[in-house]
């Protein structure tokens, strides 16, 4: 398939706009209701829109459609434009802020199962921030009302229902959530058609073309519509992974197999690149800011020019850097993003280039080998596309000449740091280990319990604090995502282990970060300081199939 290189307003209005029947096709129009969950007398938005979670049908291979679900969305207040859908996509619309904007997003969930909507990395108050405890039932809706307060960067919105997360993300649910603000704008970036966003996602499909999961999930699933976890704060009945393996439960999401799966992290055979197979783009001679998301449930990618062409790099999760940085590859964990100047200016008419994800190894730790040649290791093998397998992600024709120059900046932002001797903790950071027992992940040897929190997870806001992830614990080990709600952080100081030989040089740590990947063996420090909102937010792996399974904590800012 091609992917457009720009989503033009006749794009939007073919798709989005006229009355935003092409969009809705089939969602009943509905009025804001009185008493709506989250709801706010007081708050008058900039923007307003309904944000719909359902089930729909799309074509993505000849033959059977595949059944999807997708967000969807009505423009009720402010400049359409705001909401462009992706072409030829089940992914959700991306959204197109500006910091200092009011927002106000009323979530209807028309899905057979809770669901909740996590703005992610967007510094919101914790009612706003999509915690699992606001999760909404079938049929019922929330209302998100929020000031846009982060610099200008690429974010994205996923769901967060406890227990589900992994399958209604895999099935659909995600979208692009792009901020603008006054610095970017007077920076000459490349903006309009070369300005392109890319969602890179994993997926495996059966005979019919539906998307191959594990067993009893997504649209077409027989399951229970409650969407309620086996039980409260473990989603394996609190007997850990073996204890819960020959449960009536286990054994209807695909038996041991499945179990596996979700200990390990589901990986797709199929690269999708905004929701479409073989991914294409037609590109002219010219600087493109490519805004690259992982948004794969557990695929850790190791981008790189085919042809060995540094990556050139402008951002990361929290916006821009301060300056360019150059790296021969860059890895690429579950949720993070990186915004790539890809200059193909001097490459000639008919130039094909390939972004690639190179053969990496280490991320599986001590897992594999603990279990090499058994048949454990056998079910672990849900993918005949590997983890750190080498593969081709989408292809770049040059197909049009132009002759508009623009130049790479040497100098991108003016970013304000906080200051490590104003840490509270700055002699003994806030630790945290990420541990198994029993088989099951957890932190400090603690799975999430809904609205619990530990002595160690207490906060105070104006603070700044370090803390400290530490993933050495033993022989299970494996490569972890670490996502922290609310702020965005700066990595501070990397301890590696022997299973990062292969990839350190690709980490991107001179931007503001939400997520960061912990490999096996390595500890991180990360700073952060919590402003503005009290309340309780989350931690967690952003390994979707382990942070379901209770690799999440809560964390309580308190006044």
């Amino acid at each position: 398939m091609a992917i457009h290189e720009a989503i033009t307003r006749r794009d939007f209005m073919n798709g989005v706009g006229m009355g935003t029947a092409a969009l809705l096709a089939g969602v009943p129009q509905t009025q804001a209701a009185p008493g709506m969950q989250g709801a706010s007398d007081a708050f008058e938005p900039d923007l307003a829109l309904e944000l719909i979670a359902r089930p729909r049908n799309a074509s993505l291979r000849p033959g059977r459609t595949t059944s999807v679900w997708s967000y969807q969305s009505r423009m009720l207040k402010g400049d359409p434009t705001s909401v462009q859908a992706l072409p030829d996509s089940y992914l959700g619309p991306i959204l197109r802020l500006r910091r200092g904007q009011k927002v106000r997003i009323d979530f209807i969930n028309r899905l057979d199962q809770p669901s909740t909507v996590h703005w992610h990395g967007l510094h919101v108050p914790d009612t706003m921030d999509g915690h699992p405890r606001f999760a909404i039932g079938p049929g019922e809706r929330y209302r998100y009302e929020f000031e846009v307060r982060n610099r200008a960067g690429t974010y994205w919105y996923h769901p967060h229902p406890h227990g589900h997360t992994g399958e209604q993300v895999y099935f659909g649910l995600a979208g692009l959530l792009l901020v603008s603000d006054g610095e970017e704008q007077t920076l000459p970036l490349p903006r309009g058609q070369y300005d392109v966003p890319i969602v890179i996602q994993d997926r495996s499909f059966d005979d019919d073309n539906q998307f191959r999961y594990l067993g009893d999930t997504g649209p077409t699933a027989r399951g229970n519509a409650s969407g309620a976890p086996s039980a409260p704060g473990n989603a394996m009945g609190g007997r850990g992974m073996m204890g819960g393996m020959m449960s009536r439960g286990a054994m209807m999401s695909g038996g041991m197999g499945g179990m596996m799966a979700r200990m390990m992290g589901f990986l797709g055979d199929t690269i999708l690149v905004n929701g479409r197979p073989d991914a294409s783009i037609e590109v002219a001679t010219h600087p493109y800011r490519l805004r690259i998301l992982n948004g794969s449930n557990s695929r850790i990618y190791k981008l790189a020019w085919q042809d060995g062409r540094p990556l050139t790099v402008i951002g990361t999760d929290g916006g821009l850097l301060e300056r360019p940085v150059h790296k021969d590859y860059v890895m690429l964990a579950p949720a993070e993003r990186v915004e790539l100047w890809a200059d193909f200016s001097k490459d000639d008419l008919g130039t094909q280039l390939t972004l690639m994800s190179l053969a990496f190894e280490g991320s599986m730790g001590g897992m594999m080998g603990m279990m090499d040649g058994g048949p454990m290791a056998a079910m672990m093998d849900n993918s005949s596309l590997a983890a750190g397998a080498q593969f081709p992600i989408f292809k770049v024709n040059v197909a049009r000449k132009t002759n508009a120059r623009l130049e790479l900046p040497e100098r991108l932002s003016a970013v304000s740091w906080p200051r490590l001797q104003d840490a509270v903790n700055r002699a003994k950071p806030r630790a945290f280990r990420i541990t198994m027992a029993q088989m099951q992940w957890g932190f400090d040897g603690r799975g999430f319990e809904m609205m619990a929190v530990a002595p160690n997870e207490v906060v105070k806001l104006g603070t700044t604090e370090v803390w400290e992830f530490a993933n050495d614990s033993g022989m299970m080990t494996m490569a972890h995502p670490i996502h922290v709600h609310d702020p965005q952080f700066q990595v501070l100081e990397r301890r590696h282990g022997a299973a990062s030989g292969g990839v350190r040089d690709g980490y991107v740590d001179q931007g503001w970060k939400d997520t960061v990947l912990v490999m096996p063996g390595d500890r991180v420090k990360l700073l952060m300081r919590f402003a503005d909102y009290p309340g309780l937010y989350l931690y967690h792996c952003h390994m979707l199939e382990h942070e379901d399974l209770g690799l999440m904590r809560n964390y309580r800012i308190e006044t």
